[in-house]
């Protein structure tokens, strides 16, 4: 039963590939819906709070974008870009690596994916460059952030080895930003052009895309408009206060709960902050409403809301249905050959969706394996496997987002646009956090 229902949630996802815009969603219940009623698998949660997230960073960006800041935003950064254009590819994994490293979480990336996937294509950069490996910088970050869940589970499971958060972060944080970058070079030498990319080409003979010079004169026009500048400012106000309330949680309102004070989740601060921001932007930049739900970054948005309601459903209630199973198979391999154990983070977070629940599972076993702490740590972003399938809502949002094409999920599923800066930033990330260790502890 176990491998034809893994064989129904793929073909769920490769059909959904095939029809584009919500298909994924819409396939996703309909695997769901089978696993259900057909194979009798109880439903998991559906991710509300992801989906709720999304929809208010993207109403934020919406309103952005109606009112001309996102115009405004790219006319500035290809006036910044003209001469070298290709460093938005850097310069888009180190604003997502930041913002989720202060935030502790990567669904903040949400905010500044739609600007990468802009700015790259009125540069005439393959948006595929930049938003591979921005988004997979965005997880990357999880494991360096020292406010992240992950990073927390770490530390408490190492407190009794004299291991401190400092020593993780010592090594984690330069790991990974290192991986990154270089992933990011790799991924600015990657695919066509973008003028010669056949699908881009296609979907602007079909008027699906505006033409690059009648886009860039838009956005000259956009440029003088205060209303524009306006809107950047509230847009950008709003993000720095997300990660603010990120990096300092006594920020965030806290209530008595059992006799100990509960802090506001994140996730209603994200949905709270950004949905103020673009209310703001609608009443100060009197912008019409109307307008705002017909935006590309709406709509692209909303697309992306309906595939992750699908999915990652799907996704989460086989993998929750089959866990004891799952969890025996990689125990006993790792039993068998305790160097194995990165590449059990991998699969586990594969299957998990989640930094911190990989590492509340599996980190346990590696010490009971007799591992060395310092192996723990350089293995640590092993975690970071969930862009494997490309059902994780940063990869489906980045796919939404690029209205060429050219960021895709491939024929056969797993040949996606985040597979290679993926492997390469999680692989090298975790043989420079050996490095360093074998240095720092």
């Amino acid at each position: 039963m176990f491998w034809i229902q893994l064989l129904i949630v793929l073909l769920a996802i490769f059909v959904g590939a095939r029809l584009g815009g919500i298909g994924l969603g819409v396939m996703g219940g309909l695997g769901l819906a089978i696993l259900t009623f057909g194979f009798g698998l109880q439903p998991t949660a559906p991710p509300i709070d992801v989906m709720l997230m999304i929809a208010a960073v993207i109403t934020a960006a919406g309103a952005l974008q109606t009112a001309g800041g996102m115009d405004y935003l790219v006319s500035l950064a290809e006036r910044a870009l003209r001469k070298h254009p290709s460093r938005i590819t850097f310069m888009g994994p180190i604003v997502t690596y930041l913002f989720t490293f202060c935030a502790g979480t990567g669904h903040v990336s949400y905010s500044v994916l739609p600007v990468i996937a802009e700015v790259s294509r009125q540069s005439g950069v393959r948006p595929e460059r930049p938003l591979s490996i921005s988004v997979i910088a965005s997880q990357q970050a999880i494991t360096a952030s020292p406010i992240s869940a992950a990073t927390v589970a770490l530390v408490s499971l190492l407190a009794g080895y004299h291991i401190s958060l400092i020593d993780i972060l010592m090594i984690s944080v330069p790991a990974t930003f290192i991986s990154c970058m270089v992933a990011a070079w790799v991924m600015s030498k990657f695919g066509k052009e973008l003028e010669d990319d056949p699908i881009y080409q296609e979907r602007l003979k079909e008027g699906l895309i505006q033409d690059t010079v009648d886009a860039n004169t838009d956005q000259r026009s956009a440029s003088t408009s205060p209303k524009a500048k306006l809107s950047v400012v509230l847009f950008l106000t709003g993000v720095v206060l997300v990660v603010l309330l990120g990096s300092l949680p006594q920020l965030r309102p806290a209530w008595e709960n059992g006799g100990k004070l509960v802090p506001l989740s994140m996730a209603y601060a994200i949905e709270l902050v950004m949905l103020s921001i673009a209310a703001l932007i609608l009443l100060v930049c009197k912008v019409n409403a109307s307008h705002l739900i017909k935006s590309n970054v709406f709509l692209a948005g909303m697309q992306a809301v309906i595939s992750i309601f699908g999915i990652a459903w799907l996704g989460d209630t086989f993998f929750a249905g089959h866990m004891d199973q799952i969890s025996l198979w990689i125990k006993d391999s790792v039993t068998a050959a305790p160097w194995l154990f990165a590449i059990a983070l991998f699969i586990m977070s594969i299957l998990l969706y989640s930094q911190a629940a990989t590492v509340r599972a599996l980190m346990p076993l590696g010490i009971a394996l007799g591992l060395p702490p310092a192996a723990l740590i350089a293995m640590f972003p092993a975690v970071n496997g969930y862009f494997f399938i490309p059902n994780y809502p940063t990869v489906i949002a980045a796919i939404n987002f690029d209205r060429t094409g050219t960021t895709r999920i491939g024929k056969y599923v797993l040949n996606h646009s985040f597979m290679l800066p993926g492997l390469i930033a999680t692989t090298l990330a975790i043989a420079i956090g050996f490095g360093l260790a074998s240095i720092i502890l």
